[in-house]
C-alpha cells in the first residue's frame, strides 16, 4: 500500500467570525500530486499553511508523514518543503549563505555537496557569492526552490509557486512535480486550473472555506474541467 503523507479530517480555521476553512478533509499518498483549486478567499492557502505547521487548526485533526499535529510538528517539519509567494530567503545574505543557514537548521551532514548541487540545479552556481538583493524576482524564487529541495523532503507544499518564477524556474518546477517518484508527494495551490489539471492526479476545489469537489484528474479534459470548476465556484 502507498505511504500516507497527509491525513486531515474536519479542519477548521477562523479569522474573527469568518470560517476561512470549514470542516475540510484532505488526504495525500506518496507518489501523488494534488491540485488545490478555488477563487481568492476560498481558504486554499490557509489550509496549506495548517498542513505546513505554520498555523494551528481550531478544529479537526491532521497528521503529516504519520506525525500528528501540533504535538509532533517538529518532526513533521523535517519532512516538509514549503514554498509560498515569498521565497523565504534573506536578501542581505548570499545565495550560498542562505542555503548554509537552512542546511544548519536541518542538521545536514553533507551540506556542502547538497548546496553545490542545489545551486547548480537551479542555475545559480555562478551567483553563489552574490547577495540575494541583487537577484531578479525570478532568480530569488529559483533560490527558494533550491531551499525547498535542499533537505530532500517527502512532502512538497507549494502555494502559487509559479508566481514570480522565470521561464527557467517554471521548467525546473514542472520537472520536479513530474518526477515525484513513489516516495514523495505534493500539494500545489494554483489559480491556473489548466495547469493544475496538467500537473496533478487529483483535484480538491474549495469555495468559501469548504471543499466542494474532490476527484481524480486522470484523463481529464482541461477545458471541460474548467467549465465544471467555474460552475462550482460561481
Amino acid at each position: 500500500m502507498p505511504a500516507e503523507l497527509v491525513r486531515a479530517s474536519g479542519l477548521v480555521k477562523r479569522f474573527g467570525e469568518r470560517r476561512a476553512v470549514d470542516r475540510v478533509d484532505l488526504a495525500l499518498d506518496a507518489g501523488e500530486c494534488l491540485a488545490l483549486l478555488g477563487p481568492n478567499g476560498a481558504g486554499k492557502s490557509t489550509l496549506l499553511r495548517m498542513v505546513a505547521t505554520l498555523m494551528r487548526p481550531e478544529g479537526g485533526e491532521v497528521a503529516v508523514c504519520g506525525h500528528a499535529l501540533p504535538a509532533r510538528a517538529g518532526r513533521a517539519r523535517a519532512e516538509i518543503g514549503y514554498l509560498g509567494h515569498d521565497p523565504m530567503v534573506y536578501l542581505d545574505l548570499t545565495a550560498r549563505q542562505n542555503l548554509e543557514f537552512y542546511a544548519d537548521l536541518f542538521g545536514l551532514s553533507d551540506a556542502r555537496e547538497r548546496i553545490d548541487g542545489g545551486l547548480a540545479h537551479v542555475g545559480l552556481l555562478a551567483r553563489s557569492f552574490d547577495p540575494v538583493r541583487t537577484f531578479s524576482r525570478g532568480m530569488a524564487q529559483r533560490l527558494g526552490l533550491a531551499r525547498v529541495l535542499l533537505h530532500e523532503p517527502r512532502l512538497l507544499l507549494l502555494d502559487e509557486p509559479y508566481a514570480g518564477l522565470d521561464a527557467a524556474g517554471a521548467k525546473l518546477l514542472d520537472a520536479v512535480l513530474g518526477d515525484l517518484g513513489v516516495d514523495r508527494g505534493a500539494i500545489i495551490v494554483t489559480h491556473e486550473v489548466e495547469r493544475g489539471v496538467e500537473l496533478a492526479g487529483r483535484a480538491l476545489v474549495m469555495r468559501a472555506g469548504r471543499a466542494v469537489l474532490s476527484e481524480s484528474l486522470a484523463g481529464a479534459d482541461a477545458p471541460a474541467f474548467r467549465r465544471r470548476y467555474e460552475e462550482l465556484v460561481a
